[in-house]
């Protein structure tokens, strides 16, 4: 199985176990709580009604009321200034749900608004997050020349700290800006800072949300605002080094898959038509005509081996090609052996292998160290011709030179 699918199977199963894991946590530790609280709301829900002497209706109606009343005690939310702070939330997927279009025309534009905002923010986040990254490791670099350090070149673990530092100051400095402002613990100004800063926006605890804050306290909603774009820009830095290396392994890894598959076709030999040249290298397509090459280049020192035992269709070369190279091979078979066996690996040396033809038979017969006995002629592909009726035994003596030196280059 490949690399990248081992990975990806992994990730499936690791994030479902870590969903079961959370899901488990959560119930132990918000379940009963949530038990309680909804029984208290329901005592104080009877004890209205029985106080007032109201139906529940009658309830429900006030209830409704309260509900919908709740965004309006920030003032007006759709003015420029709560319209501008809306856009932002799209923008950047935070979506705290405080104020949601109410026509349709407003979720019309605002289903075409986040197609086109939403890509453009996450471009621009990423791109801010990569030049904080260059001018951090900047930073880093001519501290470390300051200081005369022997390595000056920062590493991504040395930016890895500087975000994750820079991140941490980001949210506690805001944090303490939010719980002044909004009068929420620390604690829960850490909270909100990072649910906003992660994206995950809840919307149980959104800023500008008291004392009618977007229309009074314009230098509450410019910081609230360049709190949020800065501090996105720092987390998308660290996404930056953490995340995305993550994310294109997968894309490495093909890319090196295919870097692989491309060498292996270029350094893979053909022997069927193919020159074997003096220096080990292979030209394919040679059809051996004057002595020249494909390129041009001389071939008085190759070896042209038109053996068939490499491939399947060795039976179905015609005798058309046979004839007309004919004549080449008469030039190739009167050379010596000697002339071309730096080319033929050394596995079965050429003056161990001694042979004789039997034109009765038509089998080698092989003798000397490796022992005596016939072969057929159709073995490991070596084509036999019988020329005992139109040629000369010399001719014959050649063909079984030639094919005496292609069963030594197979073997």
């Amino acid at each position: 199985m490949k690399k990248q699918n081992v990975r990806t199977i992994s990730l499936i199963v690791c994030t479902f176990t870590y969903l079961l894991v959370g899901a488990a946590v959560f119930d132990a530790l918000e379940s009963e709580t949530e038990k309680r609280r909804w029984e208290a709301l329901q005592a104080v829900e009877d004890m209205i009604i029985r106080k007032y002497n109201i139906s529940q209706e009658d309830f429900k109606v006030m209830e409704t009321v309260v509900l919908k009343s709740e965004p309006h005690k920030a003032g007006q939310q759709w003015k420029f200034t709560g319209a501008f702070y809306y856009a932002t939330t799209v923008l950047t997927t935070i979506g705290y749900g405080h104020s949601t279009p109410s026509t349709v025309g407003g979720k019309l534009f605002t289903m075409c608004y986040a197609i086109v905002g939403i890509p453009l923010g996450l471009v621009m986040f990423q791109s801010i997050g990569e030049r904080v990254n260059r001018l951090s490791s900047y930073v880093i670099k001519a501290v470390r020349t300051s200081l005369r350090c022997k390595r000056t070149v920062a590493s991504e673990v040395d930016l890895i700290c500087v975000v994750t530092t820079l991140s941490s100051l980001t949210i506690a400095g805001g944090a303490a800006a939010f719980s002044r402002f909004e009068g929420w613990s620390y604690f829960d100004s850490v909270y909100y800072c990072f649910i906003t800063l992660t994206t995950i926006g809840f919307g149980d605890m959104v800023a500008l949300q008291k004392d009618n804050a977007l229309n009074r306290k314009p230098e509450y909603v410019m910081f609230a605002l360049i709190f949020i774009l800065f501090g996105l820009a720092i987390v998308a830095a660290s996404l930056n080094l953490l995340v995305l290396r993550f994310v294109t392994m997968n894309t490495e890894d093909e890319r090196r898959d295919e870097a692989q598959a491309m060498q292996a076709l270029q350094v893979a030999v053909k022997l069927e038509g193919d020159v074997i040249t003096s220096n080990g290298s292979i030209l394919s397509g040679y059809e051996g005509h004057d002595g020249q090459s494909l390129n041009g280049t001389n071939t008085s020192s190759m070896c042209s081996c038109h053996c068939m035992c490499l491939n399947g269709n060795r039976h179905k070369k015609s005798n058309n090609y046979k004839k007309n190279n004919d004549t080449e091979n008469q030039y190739k078979l009167r050379r010596s052996p000697t002339q071309i066996r730096h080319l033929l690996p050394e596995v079965v040396p050429m003056q161990h292998l001694n042979y004789n033809y039997d034109y009765d038979t038509q089998s080698l017969q092989t003798m000397g160290d490796h022992g005596g006995g016939g072969m057929d002629s159709s073995y490991m592909g070596v084509d036999m011709v019988d020329n005992t009726s139109n040629s000369s035994p010399m001719r014959s003596h050649q063909l079984l030179k030639r094919n005496v030196s292609l069963l030594s280059f197979r073997i």
